[in-house]
């Protein structure tokens, strides 16, 4: 293959990959690392085997390269999807009590807060205030 065909392959590679990777929702983007973590674990394999046989210097540097850019990027994906599964975990999740403790379900986690309240989270009894069009809660009429 000549210099041109390698460049225009190595071209047309990359926008593909950009336009798959673009089209991907965002919801699919762990388990798509993951299977991204798979296929360099088997780049990293062939980097060792082909430094294994390596007969020359130049072979065993290049060998050595492949092998060390090759973990590096296996140990760089597994530290992006547990960056990316750490946004998944709630406080409520790292203490060890469900989500659904009490029958009620609080995506946000425990801390419920009032607006105005700073330091004081919620019972269970009180709800935030809410205040709609054409109704004003302080005389209790309901125009």
């Amino acid at each position: 293959m000549s210099g041109i065909g390698g460049l225009y392959l190595i071209l047309l590679a990359a926008v593909a990959g950009y336009l798959l990777i673009a089209r991907v929702p965002s919801i699919l983007h762990t388990p798509m690392m993951s299977g991204s973590n798979f296929i360099h674990g088997i780049v990293l394999a062939g980097a060792m085997l082909a430094l294994g046989n390596a007969q020359g210097t130049i072979e065993q540097v290049i060998g050595f390269i492949a092998v060390t850019a090759g973990a590096a990027n296996v140990v760089g994906g597994f530290v992006i999807t547990d960056r990316m599964l750490a946004l998944f975990n709630h406080k409520s999740m790292k203490r060890g009590s469900s989500s659904t403790a009490g029958g009620r379900h609080n995506p946000v986690g425990e801390d419920r807060r009032l607006p105005g309240a700073k330091n004081r989270p919620l019972s269970r009894s009180e709800s935030v205030p809410v205040t709609r069009k054409g109704t004003d809660r302080s005389s209790g009429d309901n125009a």
